[in-house]
């Protein structure tokens, strides 16, 4: 008897096992195979968020069909504790482990409505644009200079929302002067900022503070980012440049930043000023003359003058020898490479050559013949003041 009833349980138990690894293959395949969604939808994840929450969420929508699958399965990938505030594009089709990807792997939105604070050379402006689900791209809502008291009522109506991404993009070019002076009129951000950070420190790209970030804490973020990659740049190097600080190296970074803004022509416009300075040259370049001007306090506006030419300061490279004794502006990460690993070239001598690039030579014949050629395109455009040629 007593062995009829173990026999019986062990069948009972083997069944049972069977019925669970059954289910829980039945649960993979769900939690894996192609979602019910027809279209795209944007999901926002507010800010402290269940995942039970989030996950009804997504069964109301349609995008899952199982919301207990859903946070099971994101128990067994050990995600759950993993949501990012944010809002995200759930693609047609998309499986639930895919959802759980987006909603878990790097906070980034993909959709909904972002805000780009931009600051240029120029001016800085701000951009509101929103993600077309159709195209899967942004388009651009509204634009509006920042700062201005006048908002547009498409930011009027949207400013509030939570789940508005914000952006700060800062172009390569900039002085530190007008990263702070830009970042006092952004509303999405608090705290003051007193000082203005030493020239060249900031990281030109791409920054994504949230709503409330301190104005100290994102001049912090862009110092270290610049710091970092000043120092990796540092660290590989070519030999025999004539820098003794890396310091030294930011400035001609500068220069080459603010000279050219084509990525391929930079490593020659370093090797310029390279050769230059290794032939006992002054380094002649308009930029670093204005620099002495504005002190980097906006754009000077109109071309330089002759006397501001032959007037000594600190920053005129056509009076002093060498380097000028800081950075013109915050150069990009390519720029800071091409300081520190310039092409090899014998060029002493650049000119526009009308294409938006430059016409380079090594001899002073051979520039004075491309300065010639600039200036009838110069002439042809009805632009005679505008030739940024140097070392004439």
């Amino acid at each position: 008897m007593w062995r009829s009833v173990a026999s019986n349980a062990l069948t009972l138990f083997i069944v049972i096992l069977i019925a669970l690894a059954a289910l829980v293959a039945w649960g993979r395949n769900e939690f894996v195979k192609p979602g019910p969604l027809a279209g795209p939808i944007c999901l926002q994840v507010e800010r402290g968020a269940s995942l039970s929450a989030v996950s009804r969420n997504l069964e109301e929508r349609g995008a899952i069909t199982d919301a207990r699958i859903f946070r099971i399965g994101a128990e067994y990938a050990d995600r759950a504790g993993n949501l990012k505030f944010g809002s995200y594009m759930v693609p047609a089709g998309a499986s639930m482990e895919q959802v759980l990807e987006a909603i878990t792997a790097t906070g980034k939105s993909t959709c909904g409505r972002d805000l780009n604070f931009r600051i240029g050379v120029a001016r800085a402006d701000v951009v509101l644009s929103e993600l077309d689900l159709t195209s899967n791209a942004y388009v651009e809502v509204a634009r509006f200079d920042a700062g201005v008291e006048a908002l547009p009522p498409e930011y009027l109506e949207v400013a509030d929302d939570p789940a508005l991404v914000f952006r700060v993009t800062v172009a390569e070019g900039v002085t530190s002067w007008q990263v702070v002076d830009a970042l006092k009129k952004a509303d999405f951000l608090q705290g003051s900022l007193e000082t203005v950070p030493p020239e060249g420190t900031l990281a030109p790209g791409g920054y994504e503070p949230v709503r409330g970030t301190e104005r100290g804490a994102l001049i912090a973020e862009m110092t270290a980012r610049q710091s970092a990659i000043l120092a990796e740049a540092w660290e590989k190097r070519a030999q025999g440049l004539p820098y003794d600080t890396p310091e030294e190296a930011l400035i001609m970074a500068s220069i080459v930043e603010k000279e050219t803004g084509i990525a391929e022509e930079r490593g020659r416009v370093a090797s310029v000023f390279l050769n230059r300075l290794a032939q006992g040259m002054r380094l002649q370049t308009d930029p670093t003359v204005i620099y002495g001007i504005t002190k980097g306090e906006g754009v000077l506006g109109r071309g330089l003058r002759q006397s501001e030419l032959r007037r000594e300061t600190p920053y005129n490279t056509y009076v002093i020898d060498g380097l000028p004794p800081t950075p013109i502006a915050n150069p990009g990460a390519e720029a800071i490479r091409a300081a520190l690993n310039p092409d090899r070239t014998d060029y002493l001598f650049f000119v526009a050559d009308g294409s938006g690039g430059h016409a380079f030579a090594e001899t002073l014949e051979e520039h004075n013949r491309n300065v010639a050629a600039w200036r009838k395109i110069e002439a042809e455009q009805g632009a005679a003041d505008e030739g940024g040629v140097q070392g004439e």
